[in-house]
């Protein structure tokens, strides 16, 4: 029976798993879909970015409102809510008929994958306990690295003869059918909370150090999205075409991998506060490598770098955050934690843009990177320690 059990389990972690894929899916593919539309409707580069920023802004919307639901009417309703959001919205996309359409139903989809993920690790949280529960929700962020690599590789075969709407057919119709799967796994949550008793445990549970987590999320999201945007942007500015290529967007995804196993095995011998802090120094020194390359070599290695650390960190940070609350409001709470972090993902690029448009030099701009992930470091370290902390604040 512990065998069978055992199975079930992995099989469900690998249909949760499925919510990371999908959000960097359509992550890489929107940042492939905005460069046709920009030049098949004529955008300005303001108008551009807009469909970038509308995006996120509908993720922040999402991850408050799904991650609440989820307390609410269960885990399972609210990951097939969120995934129905996603899926039909993309069909509606793909037949916009021009920007401001399309900008009205991004925001849609956007709130849809903003509350895939704080739901899906919730769900991860509510099914493994202790150092497991750590580990698993690393290796579900995983999925990331996998939704990305799908995404290149559909933009590349699929793109000159289907376009940016086929692409967006595409994706919708692999979304209906893991709705399809989703619908077999079991209620992580057999209680849902009232809407009385969920707002008494908000208050009992919320602390301070909260606060300290919104700001390492901020971080890992302000310096993921700033740097991964425009890096490649840089260095293409100094000479280095490199890195708009196929093979090299493959390598720095395919670095992501051992970064996020090597989190998963360190966070089974420490605390994942200190995983994550760990890893957000290494990639405050990926940046620093990155802004001092000279050749497509160490191009290559410090973008490695980067992917390996920053993505671990953001992993850490997925498995750290749902086991600090009860069950009751983890959904919420992780919801408005991510919600916090997308905040940091739309104005990392924005203020990373405004400097270059200065013409601020370029290592003061990694300098902020870099201190944007110490700060992030350093306030991780004042949440609790103890991976079971929900049971203490009962």
């Amino acid at each position: 029976m512990d065998n069978v059990k055992q199975r079930t389990t992995s099989l469900v972690f690998l249909i949760i798993g499925t919510a990371w894929m999908f959000d960097a899916m359509d992550v890489g593919l929107l940042s492939f879909i905005m460069s046709i539309v920009h030049k098949q409707w004529a955008l300005t580069n303001s108008q551009t970015g807009l469909i970038s920023s509308i995006s996120t802004v509908g993720m922040v919307c999402g991850g408050f409102y799904f991650g609440h639901l989820a307390d609410r009417i269960g885990r399972k309703n609210t990951l097939i809510a969120t995934l129905l959001t996603f899926s039909i919205g993309n069909l509606v996309l793909a037949g916009s008929p021009g920007f401001y359409t399309f900008l009205t139903i991004r925001f849609i989809v956007g709130m849809g994958l903003g509350g895939e993920l704080p739901v899906a690790a919730t769900y991860i949280a509510d099914i493994y306990k202790g150092g497991k529960r750590s580990q698993m929700l690393i290796l579900a962020d995983s999925f990331w690295a996998i939704g990305w690599l799908i995404a290149s590789f559909l933009s590349f075969l699929l793109t000159p003869v289907l376009g940016w709407r086929g692409l967006l057919i595409v994706t919708a119709i692999t979304g209906f059918f893991a709705i399809i799967l989703r619908k077999h796994i079991h209620e992580s949550q057999p209680e849902t909370s009232s809407s009385q008793n969920w707002l008494v445990s908000l208050k009992q549970t919320f602390r301070p150090w909260t606060l300290m987590l919104w700001l390492a999320w901020f971080m890992v999201m302000f310096s993921y999205y700033g740097m991964f945007m425009w890096l490649p942007s840089i260095m293409v500015d100094k000479g280095y075409g490199i890195v708009n290529s196929f093979g090299y967007t493959t390598i720095i995804v395919v670095a992501q991998l051992p970064g996020y196993f090597c989190a998963a095995w360190l966070a089974k011998r420490l605390q994942v506060k200190y995983v994550f802090a760990l890893y957000m120094l290494g990639t405050a020194v990926g940046a620093i490598m990155f802004g001092q390359s000279t050749t497509a070599v160490m191009i290559v290695i410090s973008g490695c770098v980067l992917s390996f650390f920053n993505l671990g960190a953001y992993g850490a940070i997925i498995a750290l955050t749902p086991e600090l609350y009860r069950n009751d409001i983890r959904g919420t709470m992780t919801g408005m934690a991510q919600g916090i972090g997308r905040i940091g993902a739309i104005f990392g690029p924005l203020l990373i843009g405004v400097l270059m448009d200065r013409q601020i030099n370029i290592n003061v701009i990694f300098i902020i990177f870099m201190i944007s992930l110490i700060i992030g470091s350093v306030a991780v370290l004042a949440l609790p320690t103890s991976p079971n902390h929900e049971e203490k604040i009962q």
